[in-house]
């Protein structure tokens, strides 16, 4: 007899908010102007991350368990409705120079973000394939909608290398299905453990299927070569959002997959550290050798990448601790800065490092900001970036990759050098003509910075605030819904 599952809705109440608001965006855009859909849609965001905390604790699940409101759902919601709040204050100030002040970025924006939090809240590989495509194919427009060259150029080189990658992880997704017979991450687990050698390959090669179609979403090396040109094509507030609530999304599906379902398969934990590391290399030497400032954090945004993949080379207790709390961190102060680039750019290319000099004097709060944002990136102390990359650094190194934690901290000492070069050019003075920057200071752009730089800053010197809820081992025993 068949069985139907059950569709309870509590558990889809902060993705049903978000939904709200794209729909919103969709339908009221011909009589609303785009600064209140934009307003209507931080209240849905806010709403949404308040649901989050209301379902804390309760554990539910809906459709037979493919959507989960885990502890792990929720926290990494919350880092993916973080990203999205400040996405949505800096676009309040940047939208209509950038030409993009319509209502169909923020009903994008929304559908990508309703996306990112349906792979948080997966339970099984056919809802987090969903989520994926939805967020992938959003995003594909965002950062087409500008309309100029650079922007079309940039969105058709995403779009081509994010179809080839999503073909790859679903080749991938089939081929874990036929060694399985399931596709609820639970029974996976559960399979792996006691799978039937003859069924081995079949698995491996899924596993590493599936790696690659990831690691194009997070930008692993050699998956990486659409990040510079996207990021630097597109809008500030649309490379904003990608390099940081799209990562968040796609980290959270890795987590979901290689650290639960996938974890005991075989095959891919080696190939994966290979990947980190040519990661570690190819993202911080390329990000040396940048001249614009936004080119140079696109590169940054590489080199994260094999910083936070790192944790998933750890045990899922350790590993799914060190990720989530690294995740809030890199989208605070990367968010924080491109908003401060955002702010102060003549045009979308951004500018160069060298135009950096003397800001301190003409822009002093951003420019302190900016820095503590720089230093934070740079795993400085007392910032949070610090105690984000001594957890991932930890994680690797007790579960035996000693090699790529060596590696990763003589990378970090590279990256010192593109970080600290640009803060320390914004407090020299400047003998050149008085430079003109873009906007300025103005109070959402601000809001977002100082949201950023407080987070950075009081998570560096408490770090239990966000660590507590994080390190509790319960939530990653359960990653794959066991």
């Amino acid at each position: 007899m068949l069985q139907v599952p059950e569709a309870s809705l509590t558990p889809l109440l902060p993705i049903l908010l978000v939904l709200a608001g794209a729909i919103s965006s969709t339908l009221l855009g011909f009589w609303l102007s785009r600064r209140t859909l934009t307003f209507i849609n931080i209240g849905a965001v806010v709403a949404s991350a308040l649901s989050v905390g209301w379902l804390w604790n309760r554990d539910l699940s809906s459709f037979g368990g493919a959507l989960r409101a885990d502890h792990a759902a929720l926290l990494l919601g919350f880092v993916i409705l973080a990203g999205t709040l400040m996405t949505l204050l800096v676009t309040l100030d940047t939208a209509w120079r950038a030409r993009v002040a319509f209502p169909e970025f923020d009903a994008m924006l929304m559908y990508a973000v309703t996306g990112c939090l349906l792979i948080a809240f997966s339970g099984d590989l056919i809802v987090m394939l969903i989520g994926l495509e939805i967020m992938s194919l959003s995003s594909y427009v965002l950062a087409t909608l500008q309309g100029s060259r650079r922007a079309e150029e940039s969105g058709l080189k995403y779009f081509l290398l994010g179809a080839a990658g999503s073909a790859v992880l679903i080749y991938g997704l089939a081929f874990v299905y036929g060694a399985t017979g399931s596709l609820n991450y639970a029974v996976i687990a559960e399979k792996t453990s006691t799978l039937n050698p003859e069924n081995t390959g079949i698995l491996v090669g899924g596993a590493l299927l599936m790696l690659c179609g990831f690691g194009f979403k997070v930008a692993l090396a050699p998956f990486h070569q659409w990040t510079p040109d996207v990021y630097g094509g597109a809008p500030t507030s649309v490379s904003l959002f990608l390099s940081t609530v799209v990562k968040v999304a796609a980290f959270a599906g890795m987590l979901r997959v290689f650290s639960g379902a996938l974890e005991n398969a075989p095959g891919w934990h080696s190939v994966l550290a290979v990947l980190i590391a040519a990661t570690l290399i190819v993202g911080n030497l390329a990000a040396l050798r940048q001249t614009n400032f936004k080119r140079m954090l696109a590169y940054s945004a590489v080199a994260h990448t094999g910083f936070l993949g790192m944790a998933l080379l750890g045990t899922p207790a350790a590993g799914g601790a060190a990720l989530t709390y690294y995740l809030l961190v890199y989208t605070l102060m990367t968010a924080a800065a491109l908003a401060i680039v955002a702010a102060l750019q003549r045009s979308e290319e951004g500018f160069s490092v060298t135009d950096m000099r003397g800001l301190y004097y003409r822009h002093p709060g951003y420019a302190v900001a900016l820095a503590v944002c720089l230093a934070s990136l740079a795993g400085l102390p007392p910032f949070a970036g610090f105690f984000g990359k001594y957890l991932v650094f930890q994680a690797a190194f007790q579960n035996g990759y000693v090699w790529v934690s060596v590696l990763a901290a003589l990378t970090s000492v590279a990256a010192l050098v593109y970080y600290l070069r640009p803060g320390m050019l914004m407090f020299m003075p400047d003998r050149t003509p008085a430079r003109e920057y873009g906007l300025g200071q103005r109070a959402p752009t601000t809001l977002a910075v100082a949201l950023g730089v407080a987070g950075v800053t009081v998570l560096g010197l408490l770090p239990n605030l966000w660590y507590a809820f994080v390190a509790h081992p319960d939530i990653w025993a359960m990653l794959a819904g066991r």
